[in-house]
């Protein structure tokens, strides 16, 4: 197993071009897919740190709307598989948690 020039990686395990029909589009699918998980991800995060947000304002009812809305986008998530319905729940329960500190309901 010979490093090649100091990239941490393999020399055999160079990137390259798939040949097979079925692989080229897998890796088409995969790409595309990426690029959506990736902004779904991104919007879960700014949606998250609105509800914190308004909770260090001490805004209760923007807190419990933006933790509503929030909870949605998360459960819509887990439904399309990018996220595990595990990490939902913990997060949905974070977010509960620090809303309702701000008091009221």
């Amino acid at each position: 197993m010979v490093r090649g020039r100091g990239e941490g990686r393999l020399v055999d395990s160079l990137p390259r071009m798939a040949n097979i029909k079925s692989q080229i589009k897998r890796n088409r699918q995969n790409e595309k897919a990426h690029v959506r998980n990736t902004a779904v991800k991104s919007s879960l995060k700014t949606s998250q740190k609105k509800v914190l947000t308004a909770v260090a304002a001490g805004d209760t009812d923007a807190a419990h709307q933006s933790a509503r809305e929030t909870s949605r986008q998360l459960d819509k998530a887990a439904s399309k598989g990018v996220l595990h319905k595990k990490t939902v729940a913990r997060r949905k329960s974070r977010l509960a948690k620090a809303a309702n500190k701000t008091g009221g309901a």
